[in-house]
Parts: structure tokens; C-alpha cells; sequence
């Protein structure tokens, strides 16, 4: 009976983790750390966009960076004034270091002027990238 009762509390608490995980995963926030990071077009390879850059983190095997690929493209594509810069985290491991960079895909949402303004950890939404652009400009 005792078996029973921790194979339960065990399957309840991965359901938990499971459901806030899958909340959490894709969603723009801002974070405390990102405060006053800025990045150049020196250090991510590319030109900043007029009104904001999407600046994603990829990996060669990751098959939600692909996605996030094409729904960022579409954004910028959509939006003007912003662009869409993919970064190969293997390839920049010390500015992955230096941004807390944990998972891919993670975009971060810059201003003009380069400063971290959101940051998403997964596959972002089309309609939540779009509203932190609102907030970037």
C-alpha cells in the first residue's frame, strides 16, 4: 500500500512540473539580471534593426530552434524596423556565458540602442514577440 501511495505522490508531482513547465516555456518576460546588458552588431554579428533585433540562440540539433527560426522571420518580415539575428550558441559560448543563456532556442528582444529589453526560454508565440516589440520601441 505504502508503494502505491509514493507512485502516486510521484506521478502527481511530475503532472505539476509538467503543466508549469510547458506555462513557462516560450513565454516573453523580462528579467532582473537582463538590466542593463546591451549587445553591439560587433558581438552578434549583424546590424541592429532601426526599431528593435530579435537576437535568437540556436543549436544544431534543436528542433523547436528551427520553428522559432521561421516565426521570428516572420516578424521582422511583418514589422518594420526590426530584425532577426540567429546566433549558434556552440560557436559564442562566451556570450552565452555572459547572458545566462541556459536552453535553446532563447530570444532576447532588443531595443535600438541594443539594451535586453524581454527574453523568451523555448519556442516563443507570434503574437508574444510582437507585443514585446511594442514594448522595446
Amino acid at each position: 500500500m505504502a508503494g502505491l501511495l509514493v507512485c502516486v505522490a510521484v506521478l502527481a508531482a511530475a503532472s505539476a512540473y509538467g503543466v508549469l513547465h510547458k506555462r513557462r516555456s516560450g513565454r516573453v518576460r523580462v528579467r532582473g539580471r537582463d538590466d542593463g546588458k546591451r549587445l553591439g552588431a560587433d558581438r552578434l554579428g549583424g546590424e541592429l534593426g532601426e526599431r528593435a533585433t530579435l537576437v535568437q540562440f540556436s543549436s544544431a540539433f534543436c528542433a523547436p530552434c528551427r520553428a522559432t527560426r521561421r516565426v521570428l522571420g516572420e516578424v521582422a518580415g511583418a514589422v518594420p524596423g526590426v530584425t532577426h539575428i540567429e546566433i549558434d550558441a556552440e560557436a559564442h559560448l562566451d556570450v552565452v556565458r555572459e547572458l545566462d543563456i541556459l536552453k535553446t532556442p532563447t530570444v532576447l528582444v532588443l531595443d535600438a540602442d541594443g539594451r535586453v529589453v524581454r527574453r523568451a526560454t523555448g519556442q516563443p508565440r507570434k503574437a508574444d514577440v510582437i507585443a514585446a516589440l511594442g514594448e522595446a520601441v
